[in-house]
Parts: C-alpha cells; sequence; structure tokens
C-alpha cells in the first residue's frame, strides 16, 4: 500500500472502492489488517537481497581471511535485525537523523569479552550500512538499489583482493637477544630476524625491554603473498586468542 501510494494519481478512495488495491486483508485487528499481500512480499523481496548481500560480504570477504565464526554470526544477526527494524517502523516516519542516530546507539556499545579490531568494525559499519539502505530506501528503484548493493561489494572486492598494493601484517616477537637491541645495531637485529623468521621485514620497532629476562619486544611488519591471511600476529598471550 505504501508503493502504491508513492504512485502519481494513486487515490486511496477509490482503491477502497475498487479492492484493497494492495492486498491488504478487509479484515482489520484494533485498526491494523491481518494480512497485506503487496507488504509481505515487498518485504521478503528486500530482506532476501539484504540477507544475500550481507552474506555475500561476510562469507567470502570477512571470513576467507579471518576463519572468525563467532563474528560471521554477530555480523549476520546484526544484518536481519537491523534491516527488520528499519522496514518494520516505517510507519513511524523514519528519517534520516533517526538512521544515524543508531549508528550512534551502537556505537557506545562496548564488548567487555575483547576489544574490536578495525576489520571487524569496519564490516560491522559496512553490515549496518547495508541494512539500513535496503530497508529505508522505499521510493528507490530496484535497479538503483541493486547497483548500490553492487558497488559495495566491488569495493570490498578490490580492497580486500591486494588489487592495489600488496597487504601489510604485523607480528610482535619475544626476542632473546639483548645485545642486538641497541641503537646503531639496526641491520644486524634485522637480519637475525629475518633469518630466524624467514621473513622478508619492511619495517621493524622496538617496544619493552626486560633487563631483568634479557628479552624485549620487538614489532616487525611484511608484506603478505596473495592469499595469505594474519589474524593473530599481535597475540602475545594465549587469553587473546
Amino acid at each position: 500500500m505504501l508503493l502504491l501510494q508513492a504512485v502519481p494519481g494513486f487515490d486511496p478512495d477509490i482503491a477502497r472502492e475498487f479492492g484493497n488495491g494492495g492486498g491488504a486483508s478487509d479484515i482489520n485487528f484494533l485498526g491494523v489488517p491481518l494480512f497485506d499481500s503487496m507488504s509481505l512480499w515487498t518485504l521478503l523481496f528486500r530482506f532476501a537481497l539484504n540477507f544475500l548481500v550481507c552474506w555475500i560480504i561476510i562469507r567470502f570477504f570477512y571470513y576467507r581471511k579471518s576463519k572468525r565464526r563467532d563474528y560471521y554470526f554477530t555480523f549476520m544477526m546484526f544484518a536481519v535485525v537491523i534491516f527488520l527494524i528499519i522496514t518494520l517502523m516505517d510507519n513511524m516516519k523514519m528519517n534520516v537523523a533517526y538512521a544515524l542516530g543508531l549508528f550512534a546507539i551502537f556505537g557506545m556499545i562496548r564488548y567487555r569479552t575483547e576489544t574490536l579490531r578495525i576489520r571487524e568494525m569496519t564490516y560491522l559499519f559496512v553490515v549496518m550500512g547495508i541494512s539500513i539502505i535496503n530497508g529505508q530506501a522505499l521510493t528507490t528503484s530496484y535497479t538503483e538499489l541493486f547497483i548500490t548493493n553492487a558497488l559495495v561489494i566491488l569495493a570490498i572486492s578490490i580492497f580486500e583482493g591486494n588489487r592495489l598494493s600488496k597487504q601489510m601484517a604485523e607480528k610482535v616477537i619475544l626476542y632473546d637477544k639483548i645485545d642486538l637491541v641497541k641503537v646503531g645495531k639496526e641491520a644486524e637485529l634485522k637480519a637475525d630476524l629475518e633469518d630466524r623468521t624467514g621473513i622478508k621485514i619492511d619495517k621493524m620497532e622496538i617496544g619493552h625491554i626486560d633487563y631483568l629476562r634479557d628479552v624485549a619486544y620487538i614489532k616487525i611488519w611484511y608484506k603478505l603473498n596473495s592469499g595469505e591471511t594474519s589474524t593473530i600476529g599481535t597475540y602475545t598471550k594465549l587469553k587473546e586468542f
């Protein structure tokens, strides 16, 4: 019914005279029709589109590298719930300010078990944004909607697929040769790390030094080969996994 009302020249009185005009049931309960076929099919179609797009993004881009099933579940449920909130609350005349307010609400959520990394936050933002677009763009043509979703998938494919540049990874190493952790011995330190790890190091940084145990934390940066991933390179304790 909402879509029909957006058509120029649509008269709801004439529609009621010749039929319900959108498949809405004549039987009401507390002023609400028990069944509206047009609204139902519109909801199911847009839900299927949003679910498919979000699934492609999470399954073939995020999960392929991270292998985190917990975030897989989280992102997909965010996509489902956000879409339904936006779509079913359309009768409240939601505007852009309300939609953006959802981002502020979820921005205040703090996950106590672990801190979300920037990659997970990016995918969470993408999933929420796509769900809001698909749920709110009721007056947008389906062609524009398909192109919008395709552009998002294309952008993710380009930047996640290492087509523009080699992806950099980082790794934290607990280093035991404390005598090489000195100013002026950077070349020797780099050569030793490359020999022991087999990694071509682009950059390195010395962190905490423990002279009591003769160890130091060193962070190294290196380029990943095509198809390689690095998800735990900065973890130093088992509880961080």
